[in-house]
């Protein structure tokens, strides 16, 4: 990986550059944003709500996605990236306030906040950057691809709600596909990801999956917030909250089985980093999302253990499972180039539960999703023959 001479830049001296506490700091942004976007999931709990849902949360994962990228190539720890990233913070803020109103009073705020980011944050790199300099092309072109975006942002936001949906759907197909094409720009062509792209395999897998950890804490701080919530805390209410943090940490468990070191060493490896981070960061915007949802679902138990399965239930409490295996699936064949059939498994034997969901309550279903999802661990554990060495000499062969 070449070095880039410039003094804000990250040192390329085949040493793995690690997340600053300034990036920790950023990233409270998103555990409020996260917190607003599950808040307004629950409460628009359909199929327009959802679509709201996903645009306002590719919204926010791009803001995060892009800063996280400058700071692959800039040094967070210099005072003008620092500074840069509390002016994105203090923006962001409003921005993530404004998630609940996004599609009534609040529309053009949020809006507004997010061309604010995407657009001056480029701005700001392209003024620091020499005109000569091999990452300026590649910022111009995004330039571009932000401005034309903006234009749907904008205008959607003076729009009535179905309207709006329709360009701020625009909008975030632009933003999220355009690093796909390079940010091709007829005259200029598309930036070369090999040369342009040179990003640090180890800080764009710990950023992400930073990112993860963030999602299911909001997942943890819903049952919380949830039991506080609860007047009579009855044995019910205890189990259900039991059963969704434990659901919690199986999924957990099933993202983390394949390390972050993995995702370094294989970004680092590939013959083509900038082209696998990129395809890396879409497949995280789909396993955080689906994330989200499942801690909708367990706040849906524990408010109600004994209530009927609708379709929002079966939605959040198996589709929700299934779509985050999907999306694992995904990510260990990006990273490891292997079918992992035990997810398929698993995901055929949700479908199944879908078929006979309506014979059980919210905390019964929400129990065989568990299971299913710790039968799926527990396979794997054995499978690797992590077990025997564990328990009789204290060792992991992980």
């Amino acid at each position: 990986m070449p070095e880039i001479s410039h003094p804000l830049m990250r040192k390329r001296n085949n040493e793995e550059a690690s997340v600053s506490f300034s990036e920790l700091l950023f990233d409270l942004i998103y555990v409020f944003a996260i917190i607003r976007l599950s808040h307004f999931l629950l409460l628009h709990l359909d199929w327009i709500g959802l679509i709201q849902e996903t645009i306002l949360w590719f919204a926010v994962w791009l803001v995060w996605q892009h800063t996280t990228w400058v700071t692959n190539w800039f040094n967070p720890d210099t005072r003008t990236i620092r500074i840069l990233l509390f002016i994105i913070m203090l923006v962001g803020i409003f921005m993530a306030a404004s998630i609940p109103e996004a599609y009534e009073s609040r529309g053009l705020i949020f809006a507004l906040c997010y061309v604010i980011i995407q657009v001056g944050r480029t701005l700001f790199v392209l003024i620091i950057l020499d005109k000569r300099h091999e990452l300026a092309l590649n910022f111009r072109r995004i330039l571009i691809w932000f401005c034309f975006s903006a234009v749907f942002w904008i205008t959607g936001a003076f729009c009535d709600v179905t309207c709006r949906m329709v360009l701020w759907g625009i909008a975030v197909i632009i933003d999220y596909t355009s690093p796909m094409f390079g940010f091709y720009i007829p005259g200029w062509g598309r930036s070369d990801s090999k040369k342009e792209w040179n990003i640090e395999g180890h800080h764009l897998a710990e950023r992400s999956q930073l990112f993860v950890i963030i999602a299911f804490g909001e997942t943890i701080l819903m049952t919380g917030d949830t039991l506080t919530e609860m007047e009579n805390w009855n044995l019910p209410v205890v189990y259900a909250a039991i059963i969704s943090f434990i659901n919690s940490i199986a999924m957990w468990w099933i993202y983390f089985d394949v390390s972050s070191q993995a995702g370094s060493e294989r970004i680092k490896k590939d013959a083509n980093p900038g082209l696998l981070g990129v395809k890396y960061h879409s497949v995280h915007t789909f396993l955080v999302g689906t994330i989200i949802i499942c801690a909708v679902g367990n706040e849906l138990v524990i408010h109600n253990p004994y209530g009927v399965v609708n379709q929002s239930a079966i939605f959040t409490l198996i589709v929700g499972p299934i779509l985050y295996l999907i999306s694992n699936f995904v990510y260990k064949w990006l990273i490891n180039k292997s079918i992992a059939w035990s997810h398929i498994i698993t995901i055929l034997a949700l479908c199944v539960l879908t078929y006979f969901s309506i014979h059980f309550t919210l905390v019964s279903l929400n129990t065989a999703t568990g299971l299913i999802l710790l039968l799926l661990i527990s396979y794997e554990i054995i499978k690797e023959r992590r077990i025997i060495p564990y328990f009789f000499t204290g060792k992991d062969l992980k």
